[in-house]
């Protein structure tokens, strides 16, 4: 038998896998840009590419078919209103306040709609809640340190593979949080 302990870290690190995972390979699907180069259809394959992995995840606690249609919608609403698909947009602001406060914003926002749509998945009525609060908050955490990154990158390197690599750490970051907030809501 398993300790809880390893149970909990395989799951997180399994999280993890699949969240980055389904980030990398976005990275083949869609064009990383600034907030009017990603467009609804990108992100909608972008969605699809995280969600599908993280699906293969919750398939005893959460309806996986649901999962992957909700996140997948979540991500085209939240691009279509114009919070932009946060997760693969670079600022255009150069201001590293600027950065942090809007990322703080518009990644509350984003998480926010992601986290609706994704709760609508969760069987459990108290997990559903906490989720939302879950994705609002890493998302409002996780946009303006890699954002930070980001912008440091870029002005050492003079290389936009700064900022990827900038959004790279925010969907770790991404990743690490929910993962561990979802082993505890969703066991």
């Amino acid at each position: 038998m398993r300790s809880p302990t390893k149970t909990q870290l395989k799951f997180i690190l399994l999280w993890i896998a699949a969240t980055f995972g389904g980030f990398l390979v976005s990275l083949l699907l869609i064009e990383v840009g600034e907030k009017p180069d990603v467009g609804v259809t990108q992100a909608t394959l972008g969605g699809l590419a995280i969600a599908l992995p993280q699906s293969l995840i919750f398939r005893q606690t959460v309806f996986s078919v649901k999962w992957i249609l909700l996140t997948v919608m979540a991500w085209a609403v939240i691009t279509a209103i114009g919070v932009g698909a946060v997760g693969w947009m670079i600022p255009t602001n150069q201001s590293l306040a600027s950065r942090l406060l809007f990322g703080a914003i518009y990644g509350a926002i984003g998480g926010l709609g992601i986290g609706v749509a994704q709760s609508l998945a969760i069987q459990q009525p108290v997990s559903s809640w906490l989720w939302i609060v879950v994705s609002s908050a890493s998302w409002s955490v996780a946009i303006p340190l890699g954002s930070t990154v980001g912008i440091i990158l870029h002005r050492l390197t003079h290389l936009f593979l700064g900022e990827v690599v900038g959004l790279a750490v925010t969907w770790l970051v991404v990743a690490m949080l929910t993962g561990v907030n979802a082993y505890k809501l969703l066991r």
